[in-house]
């Protein structure tokens, strides 16, 4: 039996959490790029089989949260410059440019190849 995508991890979950609710209080902005939104809704749908409508719900609720910006905008040169030779995943790629594009911010990820190449790339990572 597949677990409830809630129950996935915890403990991930509950330190995401506390960037949400800063977020909500406007205490930080989350810039979130568009494509992992679409791997949220794939991994929901096609991995957990969640009801597609629950799946709207989730992303509406967290569209409506103060501080969150969906970056729709892709450098792809910058993109380029991760994949994918440091990146073989290209979402990945996508998420590093963001983050690059974005001086001052600090990446909140957990994926560990990730976490790697971005503090080569001098970019600051949340410590979780």
């Amino acid at each position: 039996m597949v677990p409830e995508e809630s129950d996935r991890n915890p403990v991930q979950q509950q330190k995401i959490a506390r960037i949400f609710e800063e977020a909500a209080r406007l205490k930080c902005n989350i810039i979130c790029p568009q494509n992992t939104l679409t791997e949220f809704v794939y991994v929901l749908d096609r991995v957990y089989g969640t009801p597609k409508r629950k799946i709207q719900l989730m992303i509406r609720d967290f569209l409506k949260l103060p501080g969150v910006e969906i970056e729709n905008h892709v450098n792809m040169e910058v993109v380029f410059d991760f994949w994918p030779d440091r990146l073989p995943d290209f979402g990945d790629a996508i998420v590093a440019s963001v983050c690059q594009s974005n001086k001052g911010a600090t990446a909140a990820i957990f994926n560990r190849k990730l976490i790697n190449v971005l503090k080569k790339s001098d970019i600051d990572i949340a410590v979780f």
